[in-house]
């Protein structure tokens, strides 16, 4: 990660064929969240191009250039952190993902919330950190969304990091929904 000056730890994508718990969960997940995408596409006015099975949309992805594996085991030690940023990685992107704590914090390691920072409509961001327990799933914009305004909804865009863990090791489960080009 720092040699990208993402901030330092290290990530690892999963190769094809995808360990069959990475690729169950994936496919177990994209249902329930469909709908969440396709309410906030039409909130927003946007397309919501997203099928209604996890291979069609990815089978699109696929189309369009987007062929690489996403989802990502990362991990971090004493003194790593990831800085905010947004996980979009090509032209199509699903706008939700979902990050799984495998580490119990306060026994594994200490520090290395989840953070996540949303730039509100005319006016200062807002910061949330999240303490992300041992197999505890966190659901996620991956780029924006939609907040109610005084002229109906807007996109209220997001970012995401990891804050510096202080102490022992934190493994987590990255799944992105999209593949990358």
């Amino acid at each position: 990660m720092a040699r990208y000056r993402f901030g330092s730890g290290q990530y690892r994508y999963f190769d094809r064929p995808l360990p069959a718990l990475v690729a169950e969960l994936r496919e177990a997940l994209y249902p329930y969240l469909l709908p969440i995408a396709r309410d906030w596409a039409a909130k927003l006015g946007k397309p919501a191009p997203w099928p209604d099975t996890l291979a069609e949309w990815l089978q699109m992805c696929h189309a369009a250039g987007q062929t690489k594996s996403t989802p990502i085991l990362l991990r971090y030690k004493a003194n790593d952190w990831n800085a905010l940023h947004r996980d979009l990685y090509g032209d199509i992107v699903f706008p939700l993902q979902v990050v799984i704590g495998l580490d119990e914090p306060g026994v594994d390691h200490t520090g290395g919330e989840f953070l996540l920072v949303e730039q509100r409509p005319r006016a200062q961001s807002r910061g949330s950190s999240i303490l992300l327990g041992q197999g505890h799933a966190l659901i996620f914009t991956t780029r924006d969304r939609p907040v109610r305004s005084a002229r109906g909804w807007s996109a209220a865009p997001v970012r995401h990091g990891v804050s510096t863990v202080r102490s022992g090791v934190r493994h987590t489960l990255g799944l992105v929904l999209h593949d990358a080009a």
